[in-house]
């Protein structure tokens, strides 16, 4: 069985929930002969240096991401798109030890088609940032300022949606336009929402 990293039995002893699954998730993980590193503040599980899947407790499950899990096969119909934006990550969620435990088979199978997935070199075909349609709030401020507009299409595919999905997932367009205010000195400077 692979090692366990200390940054990762650290970010455990740390948790205030999902203290019984985390654990369980890890040792299948572990014994799937992935490799068990620690990247964006989660545990993160890679093979021959790839990101496969990462455990991710939120506050009604406890879910493995796996990073390519839209080009992954789901036969029982369990892996599930984050969000609307989520082109590539798919959750499997889980709420129980008991129910890691009755999955356990089924889950690796699942990880081995996970790895066979990045082994073959298979690419999520992600949709172009030129694609995207921008709230009228942020697109109406690119339309009048070209300053605005060259900055933003300067920045990485990566950032744009960053941006679209910050400005997109607010409901209201109060929020929409505070939102499109405080983006704009980030997106003059070169910076993504999160750099």
């Amino acid at each position: 069985m692979p090692e366990q990293n200390p940054a990762v039995d650290a970010w455990i002893a740390r948790q205030k929930h999902w203290n019984d699954e985390i654990p369980a998730l890890r040792a299948v993980l572990l014994k799937s002969g992935l490799h068990e590193d620690f990247k964006w503040g989660k545990p993160c599980y890679t093979h021959e240096g790839s990101n496969i899947v990462l455990i991710m407790p939120l506050k009604d499950t406890c879910t493995l991401l796996f990073t390519k899990g839209a080009l992954m096969k789901d036969p029982k119909g369990v892996l599930v798109q984050p969000g609307a934006e989520s082109q590539s990550a798919r959750q499997m969620r889980f709420t129980s030890v008991a129910e890691i435990s009755r999955f356990a088979k089924s889950l690796k199978t699942y990880l081995k088609d996970a790895i066979e997935v990045e082994a073959a070199g298979l690419k999520v075909a992600f949709k172009k940032s030129t694609d995207l349609v921008y709230p009228e709030e942020f697109q109406s401020r690119l339309d009048s300022n070209s300053a605005l507009r060259e900055a933003f299409q300067a920045l990485t595919p990566g950032r744009q949606r960053q941006y679209h999905m910050f400005f997109s997932g607010a409901k209201q367009s109060k929020t929409r336009e505070a939102r499109v205010e405080k983006a704009i000195p980030l997106i003059l400077d070169g910076q993504g929402l999160n750099d």
